[in-house]
């Protein structure tokens, strides 16, 4: 008997502890203190601005592999290669956003109803589109990131946040400057004819 009973106590303790819940330990808007040097109000303002580019990196990044799926023509295995490693690229920034913004002692945005809400980036139709107007598209989202993360790095600058700084510089303005001039090449009206 106290062998079964035995046995059922380790089968009980292998059973996986479904369906908890329990009460958010920090609320997206609190903002923790974290030993970086920074006061709690430039970390709230960085943790704010990076949740915006945040939210409009992961839309571009979805862009991407929306087009990926969906483009079509003679450009098309090259594009979609070329969009699914954009969408790669964007995929590490989006963690390294989020990372940023926890160290900071903030809370990121994480699902797809919340960055639904926040980002700027005008929404895509779930249909196809040709190809220049998904380039379009995407030289467009890539514009309000810039845009966005340029005047964010200043007011990281200005404010002695310079880990939110070179995140935004070295990494975000970067990495979306080579994707946009690897994009933009795609719509230079060229012949597709060999010149004489």
């Amino acid at each position: 008997m106290a062998k079964k009973k035995n046995t059922e106590a380790i089968v009980q303790r292998a059973r996986p502890l479904g369906r908890q819940s329990a009460h958010e330990f920090q609320a997206f808007t609190e903002t923790i203190t974290m030993p970086i040097a920074l006061s709690q109000k430039v970390a709230r303002q960085s943790i704010e601005n990076l949740n915006q580019v945040l939210a409009d990196t992961f839309t571009l990044r979805d862009l991407y592999k929306k087009h990926h799926w969906q483009v079509g023509g003679p450009t098309f295995y090259q594009l979609h290669l070329l969009f699914d490693k954009h969408y790669e690229e964007q995929n590490d920034l989006v963690d390294a956003i989020a990372e940023r913004i926890q160290s900071l002692g903030g809370v990121g945005l994480a699902m797809a109803p919340d960055i639904a809400e926040t980002t700027i980036i005008p929404r895509a139709p779930r249909g196809r589109e040709e190809v220049p107007v998904q380039i379009s598209r995407l030289l467009h989202a890539h514009e309000i990131v810039l845009e966005e993360a340029r005047t964010m790095a200043r007011l990281a600058a200005k404010s002695g946040d310079d880990g939110t700084n070179d995140l935004l510089v070295s990494d975000i303005i970067r990495g979306n400057e080579k994707q946009v001039w690897f994009l933009s090449q795609h719509l230079v009206n060229v012949p597709l004819l060999k010149a004489d």
